[in-house]
């Protein structure tokens, strides 16, 4: 019913898991990940506790292995099952239960598992693995694992058809203001092209929760700060932090006003 990739990227600093499905919010019940720990999908007939289990395994220093034998020889509902694993060395592990419905399988590689069951066909494995094998390692991970689910989804995906998708993405540091590890976490729960929708909310997300670059950063003169400031108060707002604050830019701009995205900076110039 279900078909992920679960990862981790080629410099060894995010983990994370892309699914899709014809299930209402797969994004609640499948993905789950740790930065310097690992990430797991857990489908099929879903055991939701692996991923909470799966975790404290690899946070303990299991392999991604030993992880999943351990989960696997504590439930009897094994042969029910799907999951991917990656632990945090990228080993890469993947179960499919005797009991899935077909088409039901996966592949492994270097630092990735990639699952489905209830597919098109295996077809749609192989053309996840292709797709993420022909992406740029140096990529970020979201865009990697974006396309290999997009290579599956158009390679025709759960059989059922489409409801729902995510994309869950971890790194030190990376998330809102700095404070968690969530780089990425996109769900789209029930949209006729969730696969399509989610490249959509991933740009968003590039724009408004993700850290700018040094090259982004463009340095706040006294006369830019001017010019920032003048822009707010003809906008209505006291200064250019409540605007930055109203738009959600908080990212992208320095909270002393040491330096603006240049994004931003290009959309308060094109709407002065």
């Amino acid at each position: 019913m279900t078909f992920s990739i679960v990862a981790r990227s080629a410099d060894g600093e995010s983990w994370g898991v892309a699914v899709a499905s014809k299930f209402l919010a797969v994004g609640s019940a499948v993905p789950a990940a740790v930065a310097q720990v690992g990430a797991i999908a857990t489908q099929a007939d879903a055991n939701v506790a692996y991923k909470g289990i799966a975790l404290s395994h690899l946070d303990e220093g299991a392999t991604a292995e030993v992880a999943l034998q351990r989960l696997l020889e504590e439930d009897d509902g094994r042969e029910h099952r799907q999951v991917g694993l990656v632990d945090a060395e990228g080993n890469a592990v993947s179960h499919t239960g005797a009991e899935c419905l077909d088409w039901a399988g996966g592949r492994t590689g270097p630092g990735y598992a990639i699952q489905g069951n209830v597919l098109a066909g295996e077809h749609v494995v192989a053309a996840m693995e292709a797709a993420w094998e022909a992406s740029d390692p140096a990529a970020p991970l979201a865009r990697r694992l974006l396309a290999a689910l997009s290579a599956g989804d158009e390679a025709g995906g759960d059989k059922r058809g489409r409801q729902s998708a995510a994309l869950l993405v971890v790194r030190d540091g990376a998330g809102y203001a700095g404070l968690d590890d969530i780089a990425v976490d996109l769900r789209v729960d029930d949209h006729p092209a969730p696969v399509t929708e989610l490249a959509r909310l991933l740009e968003l997300n590039d724009l408004y929760l993700t850290a700018s670059t040094e090259a982004e950063k463009v340095a706040v003169t006294p006369e830019l700060e001017a010019e920032l400031q003048a822009f707010a108060e003809a906008h209505g707002h006291r200064d250019f932090a409540a605007w930055v604050g109203t738009e959600n830019y908080e990212m992208r701009v320095a909270p002393d006003l040491a330096w603006i995205d240049e994004r931003v900076l290009a959309v308060v110039r094109e709407t002065a």
